[in-house]
């Protein structure tokens, strides 16, 4: 599975309830700090209609915006990438 990428912000709720979620389902994932990284500003603002949204995860050529749980999950599973 290619890697997945979670673009956020350390004092986003959203983006630590992403990454925990992730972590509880013990999936892989490499998170940018939109705070530090302009570059992934840049990215997550080209995916969002201008818009810094956090968190923007892309994996598998898929890009969610403030997926909720089961809108992460039912990504992983098409992905092959969750187990339940």
């Amino acid at each position: 599975m290619d890697k997945i990428k979670v673009y956020g912000a350390d004092w986003c709720e959203d983006t630590q309830e992403t990454r925990a979620h992730l972590d509880a389902l013990g999936v892989g994932y490499d998170y940018i700090n939109v705070e530090q990284d302009p570059q992934a500003e840049e990215f997550i603002k080209r995916h969002n209609h201008g818009k810094r949204q956090t968190p923007t995860v892309s994996l598998g050529g898929e890009i969610l915006v403030e997926p909720d749980n089961e809108q992460l999950d039912d990504a992983l599973r098409r992905l092959g990438g969750a187990n339940h």
